[in-house]
């Protein structure tokens, strides 16, 4: 060998000892084995692990030998190092009686002093083994041919947590990733796990690992698609044996965390239609009604036929009142015989078909002068069923005061009265600002969904205050009698006069709200029928607070604020009604909490902003379904009292800056102010001019 390469093995050459031989592990019986006082954990007690890990050992026994010194004194044959715990597992086992006190531990014996304190370092330095892991490693396993069973006694977890594992080691290798790597919790992983497309699985897992969050959403909508729970209203009408005989399947959750679903949805429908039908038979037996059965209420498309339970009594007198009343009572007295029965039991059938005569009769007895076509029969959480009556309008009876005055050139035959001519306009606008209007997610229908239930809340805190209510009726007339604003409804202010019962057409009055008013108010009349004198005499006679909550009822009543689409928002009418809460400290939440009516015509987003808004957010409910997130956001709101600050007009006006151009409805904001309340006119299909909302 040259001189040249025996220097550069001379450079290269290492520069310690050479490193120790493998040590050879040594048998000791357990008990001759202790935790040596200097070990870092020696004083600490077993954890809640120690258990779980005796099992491991009994089924696989000490993979790991323990580290150990030879003993001093009167200290036992082996003092351990490092092994703590799978020590006191093996002390677990022997205090069991599953293994005996000379049970044989392999452990490593160390002499050297240096080593001896590595070993005790090393014990407290050891880096946990990650759940993802783990999941890899039984993913392994089963494809090494081995069993669940098999894996299950051979690590000491349960075969259902095993099973679990292996469903997760089938997820993408991105999904995997991200697990270790934070980017998504087990709880996650689990969701993507229930999904069969692995390609979908990675696109969701990278986009967590690109940092963009993990969306949850894109999976809990893939899994909702078309599924349904036991948690549907006909699953809970049926019931699980009904569902069973009619050979329907269930389907449960590997994890646990999603309700069982239901594989036969069509043997469900099937099952309850036909108790649906048996119960709701009786009903039109020799009537000659027409009965339709369906889960939700049934929209009658006949624009001849209106539904029943709009009177709440207004219009009825003696007897016929009395009449009602007792069919009411009735009503909720068989509605509360149903409340917290178990509905699928077959004994409920009767309470359930008593309760829709009772509901039917109530109906009947409310306009008695109506005749019954249809019956929509229904799913409802609390009695199983109810039902509706449809039938043709009332007839209407004009009197000499309600004939039409003759046509004439201040009136059009297909419009409303024109304004007589004046001197002079008056062009000021409400000095009240109307609040910003959130459009943004929100169409047509629902905006007026939420204008409708706002104006019903604020009718209901209006008949609650009649100082503020005065207010309101002597502004409005100061308004069309002196300064001639707001004639149309396009521009006109919150109060109605000249006037007219607030209402939305095949939409019944909300009982907590405006149906309290139009309670009273049909009290008032049968003391009035009572009386034998003229309005005005009654009206006299009566107290000084009587006759201010007469008037707050009758203005409450007189509200309207709905707004059909989100580009006719009536501004100057909010502007108003900001005002009118602010007066009467509207707070719906006093009488009513968002109910599953209302909330069921928001999207999920919405209904995840609703519960986080009231501080109630929900770890699975961005994964629950529409109907049972529905349910909770009612639940929640119910509980805190709570209700979206729309509903009580008490929004914060919108705050312009000193830059700022007013807006168009402020003063002197625009020439065309005030035709920019007013609705465009475009010809209709017959050629007449027609409103229409610009």
């Amino acid at each position: 060998m040259s001189k040249s390469n025996r220097s550069k093995m001379r450079l290269v050459s290492p520069s310690v000892a050479p490193a120790t031989p493998d040590r050879t592990p040594v048998a000791y019986a357990l008990r001759d084995l202790a935790v040596a006082p200097e070990n870092l954990r020696f004083a600490e007690p077993a954890d809640d692990g120690i258990g779980e890990l005796a099992e491991t050992i009994f089924a696989a026994g000490v993979l790991q030998p323990l580290t150990v010194r030879p003993g001093r004194g009167e200290e036992r044959a082996g003092m351990v190092l490092d092994g703590r715990r799978r020590l006191l597992a093996l002390a677990v086992l022997c205090e069991a009686g599953r293994i005996a006190d000379d049970y044989p531990v392999s452990c490593f014996v160390e002499t050297d002093v240096a080593r001896q304190a590595a070993a005790v370092v090393l014990t407290n330095t050891a880096v946990p083994v990650h759940l993802a892991d783990v999941i890899v490693a039984i993913g392994k396993m089963l494809k090494a041919r081995l069993t669940i069973p098999a894996i299950s006694g051979a690590l000491g977890y349960g075969e259902i947590e095993v099973r679990r594992l292996a469903a997760l080691s089938e997820l993408h290798p991105k999904a995997l990733e991200a697990l270790k790597a934070g980017r998504c919790s087990l709880r996650q992983a689990k969701l993507l796990a229930r999904l069969p497309d692995r390609d979908a699985q990675g696109e969701i897992a990278e986009a967590a690992l690109n940092g963009f969050g993990f969306q949850e959403w894109r999976v809990t909508e893939r899994l909702d698609a078309g599924q349904v729970t036991i948690h549907d209203r006909r699953f809970a009408f049926v019931g699980p044996e009904r569902y069973a005989a009619a050979g329907g399947r269930l389907e449960s959750d590997l994890f646990g965390e999603r309700a069982d679903v239901v594989l036969d949805p069509d043997r469900l429908q099937a099952a309850w239609t036909a108790r649906a039908e048996a119960i709701a038979q009786a009903l039109a037996d020799g009537r000659g009604w027409q009965v339709h059965v369906s889960v939700d209420e049934f929209d009658v498309e006949d624009e001849g036929l209106e539904p029943f339970g709009y009177g709440y009594g207004m219009e009825l007198e003696g007897e016929d009142r009395a009449a009602w009343r007792a069919a009411a009572a009735a009503s909720q007295a068989a509605r509360d015989a149903l409340a917290g029965r178990d509905l699928v039991d077959a004994d409920c059938d009767g309470d359930i078909a008593a309760y829709l005569v009772a509901r039917l009769a109530e109906d009947q007895a409310e306009e008695p002068t109506r005749e019954v076509s249809l019956l929509a029969v229904f799913a409802d959480a609390t009695t199983g069923l109810d039902v509706r009556a449809w039938g043709p309008p009332a007839p209407v009876v004009e009197t000499e005061a309600e004939q039409p005055a003759p046509m004439g050139d201040a009136e059009d035959a297909d419009g409303p009265p024109r304004p007589a001519p004046r001197l002079f306009a008056v062009t000021a606008a409400p000095v009240a600002v109307a609040p910003a209007v959130e459009v943004e997610g929100v169409n047509h229908g629902l905006h007026e969904l939420r204008t409708d239930v706002a104006t019903r809340a604020l009718i209901r805190a209006l008949a609650d205050d009649p100082a503020a209510a005065l207010v309101a009726v002597v502004a409005r007339l100061f308004c069309v009698l002196v300064l001639h604003q707001g004639v149309g409804r396009g521009g006109a202010g919150a109060l109605s006069l000249a006037a007219e019962a607030y209402g939305r057409a095949r939409t019944p009055a909300i009982p907590e709200l405006d149906g309290e008013v139009r309670r009273r108010l049909a009290e008032r009349r049968e003391a009035w029928v009572a009386s034998g004198l003229s309005p005005i005499a009654w009206v006299a006679a009566l107290g000084a607070e009587a006759r201010m909550a007469l008037l707050a009822e009758l203005a409450a009543l007189s509200l309207d604020l709905r707004e059909e689409r989100t580009t006719s928002v009536r501004r100057g009418a909010r502007a108003e009604a900001v005002e009118i809460a602010a007066l009467c400290h509207a707070d719906v939440t006093r009488h009513w909490t968002p109910d599953a009516a209302f909330l069921g015509a928001h999207p999920k987003a919405k209904l995840l902003a609703m519960l986080a808004e009231m501080g109630a957010e929900a770890p699975l409910a961005a994964g629950a379904r529409k109907d049972e997130l529905v349910a909770l956001v009612a639940e929640r709101a119910a509980e805190r009292r709570w209700a979206p600050a729309y509903l009580s007009w008490a929004a914060e006006p919108p705050q312009a800056g000193d830059g700022d151009e007013p807006p168009p409805d402020a003063p002197g904001g625009s020439p065309d102010a005030e035709a920019a309340d007013e609705p465009e006119v475009e010809p209709s299909a017959s050629g007449d001019a027609a409103p229409h909302a610009a």
